[in-house]
Order: C-alpha cells, then structure tokens, then sequence
C-alpha cells in the first residue's frame, strides 16, 4: 500500500501514523507491546490496552551556527575560560542545538498521545524511547507505547504517559501516586581548550584529573537536574521517577585553527507524579519545600 505525505504540512499525525489508527478502529484489534505479567497488573489497576501507539520524528540535528565558546575579556586584558551551559530557552551560541533536540522529544512524545486520544486511551504505559543516527546529522526520535483505557465511566482530557509497566503503576496507584507525564530534560555544555586543559591531558602530564573537563560534565549534568525539576513543578507534580540514569556523551568540536572546544550533552526522563491518597500528599509534603519526592518502586 501506497501512503501520500505530499499534503501533510508537519501538524497532526503523519499520514502513515493516521492510516494506522484507522486500521486499528475498524478492526476492532486491541494489540499491546506489554507483556503478561505487566498486563496483568494493568488489569488490577483498573485498565485495559486499547492498542500500540507511537510517535517519531526525523530531525536534522547539527552544530550549525556556533562559532565559538566561552571566551571573554577579563580586568587587565586578561582572557579566561568559562563553561557554558544551556537548557531549552537560553540565549547562547549553541541554544539552536538544544532547542532543536528538545523539541524532537517533545515532538515524538506529542504524536504519541496523540495516537492514544485518537484510539479513546487515556493514558499510554510502557513507554520506550529511542534515539538513531541515520547519518549525515540526521536523526529519529522515536517513543512507543501501548495505550489503556480505564474500566470506570470517567476519562481524562489529556492522556497520561509513562515508560512504567502494568504493575509498576499498579503500585503507585495503590500507595496513592498517579503518573501525569513522561518530562525530558536536557542540557548541552562547551568548554574551550585551553592552555591548561591542554597539559593536563599530555602523555606526560600523567593519570591526573582535568579540571576544565570534570567542570564541564558537573554543571552540564547539574543543569539537566534542575530542569527537570522545574518541568515537572510547571506541571503540579508532587513527585517523579526516573526512567533510567541520566545519559552524558562528550565530543570534540574544532571550531577553526587553533581553537578546540569539547561539548557535553546530559539527558534524563522521568515519569512525573501527581499525589491523590492523603498518605501520599503527606509524603510529598515531607521533602525539603521546593523540591519533588524521588520514590523508589519497592517498600
């Protein structure tokens, strides 16, 4: 079968993903990417699969534009080195960089629910997200996802997600959480290399630490920490878990003759949480004021 994309103007769902929930409909095929046991525990919270959804996008992610780091003028003519860190938002040389690549995930995980509102879902579970390179700085966003639907005669407005099983928010719901929301968060960091960086990583400068490189990766990673935070707080949630430890990939950007910068990229998900059951709200309550509840999935 043929599918036409020459019409799509980018909003909505992609034709192929549009073709797929119609299919879907008129089967009457409630497919899902669980397995049993998580099923099962859908099944105690009170939920059922209404189907596979997903939603991606194919960005082109670069560099582009950035002509330089964190050089400036000090007291006497004096130049010395600082590292940059920006998050979605900020006004930097690189910003373009991350704005970009936290709009592919917002992206990806917008066209999945919307798959599941099209389907009737009120949430999507199990929610996996991958990244590939397809060359040439070319690269997909992709999250999957089975929606559910609740048994009750109440639905939401707007479809929760997390990359929790059956079972897992089967606990939550019984200790009082509800998940709200997959929230990405990401921070992109650059560092010149100077005069000092570069002796301490020379043959003969020996196993010792590199101060400029061990500031890069901390404020970098410090930075994705905080947004994330921020994010889920712009959201009403009392609480969040992670979806997996935060990534961090470090590469070199030579920027013209002489002039080498090295950049870090720090990215986390996290399911955000909002608290229902009195025990939970006072949990979240407990955390230091202004912070979220960190929970674990065990007692």
């Amino acid at each position: 079968m043929t599918i036409s994309s020459g019409d799509w103007d980018g909003r909505g769902l992609p034709p192929a993903a549009a073709a797929r929930v119609a299919r879907a409909a008129q089967s009457g095929v409630r497919s899902s990417l669980l397995a049993v046991g998580s099923q099962a525990g859908l099944d105690l919270a009170g939920f059922f699969a209404v189907g596979e959804v997903m939603g991606c996008v194919v960005q082109h992610l670069g560099w582009q534009g950035y002509v330089g780091c964190g050089w400036y003028g000090g007291m006497g003519g004096a130049w010395q080195v600082t590292t940059q860190v920006a998050v979605p938002g900020s006004r930097l040389p690189f910003s373009p960089y991350v704005d970009a690549y936290d709009g592919g995930w917002s992206l990806a995980l917008g066209r999945m629910l919307e798959e599941c509102r099209a389907l009737g879902g009120d949430g999507v579970v199990g929610v996996s997200l991958e990244e590939h390179h397809l060359g040439s700085g070319n690269r997909e966003f992709v999250a999957l996802g089975t929606a559910v639907r609740s048994v009750g005669t109440e639905h939401v407005r707007r479809p929760f997600s997390t990359t929790l099983g059956g079972i897992d928010v089967a606990k939550l719901l019984q200790d009082g959480w509800v998940p709200a929301a997959i929230v990405p968060a990401i921070a992109a960091g650059v560092r010149h290399d100077d005069y000092r960086t570069r002796a301490a990583t020379m043959w003969s400068a020996g196993n010792i630490e590199v101060p400029g490189y061990t500031a890069l990766v901390s404020q970098t990673r410090a930075a994705t920490r905080t947004l994330l935070g921020r994010r889920c707080a712009d959201i009403g949630a009392d609480g969040v878990i992670l979806s997996s430890p935060m990534t961090l990939s470090i590469s070199e950007l030579e920027i013209g003759e002489g002039h080498r910068d090295h950049a870090a990229v720090a990215t986390v998900f996290g399911t955000a949480l909002a608290a229902f059951h009195p025990r939970a709200r006072s949990a979240a309550a407990g955390s230091r004021p202004g912070s979220l509840a960190i929970l674990p999935l065990n007692n």
